[in-house]
């Protein structure tokens, strides 16, 4: 009998060891994850941020000669080219270009509406064996000019 209870404990040596370095593994890849998310998020806000203030800033591209010669109606107007140099505008002035490199909008009008789009490349801050280095984080906002009497 006592030999058959040596030969069990004999199979299980070692096997805490190579537990322990699974759990360890297992820990290390959610910390990775965890990390890389919560940076893509901060970023996705820092971006959400600056989308909402370029759009706030082409919202002031209401047609002034509208307010002027017919009113504005329920709703102003957005002039689709001023939109866009205000936005170019504001992006420049706050250093968007210089904070995130490779940094992409794109602005999409409507008549009384404007969304920006920007997104710029993420590298994360651990990247393993086999992920890609590099992401791409989007933020979005919209603005409408409504004219309430």
């Amino acid at each position: 009998m006592t030999g058959s209870a040596e030969w069990s404990r004999r199979d299980e040596d070692g096997q805490t060891a190579l537990l322990i370095v699974g759990f360890f593994l297992v820990a290390l890849l959610l910390v990775v994850v965890v990390v890389d998310a919560s940076a893509a998020y901060l970023r996705r806000q820092q971006l959400d941020a600056v989308a909402d203030g370029a759009a706030l800033a082409a919202a002031d591209g209401v047609q002034g000669e509208q307010v002027y010669t017919g009113g504005l109606g329920e709703r102003a107007q957005i002039d689709p080219e001023v939109a866009r140099s205000y936005v170019a505008e504001y992006l420049d002035r706050i250093g968007a270009f210089r904070r995130y490199p490779g940094l992409d909008y794109r602005i999409t009008t409507t008549v009384d509406a404007v969304e920006v789009t920007v997104t710029t490349p993420l590298e994360l801050p651990f990247v393993p064996p086999g992920w890609l280095d590099e992401a791409s984080v989007t933020g979005r906002a919209a603005a409408f000019v409504q004219v309430i009497d």
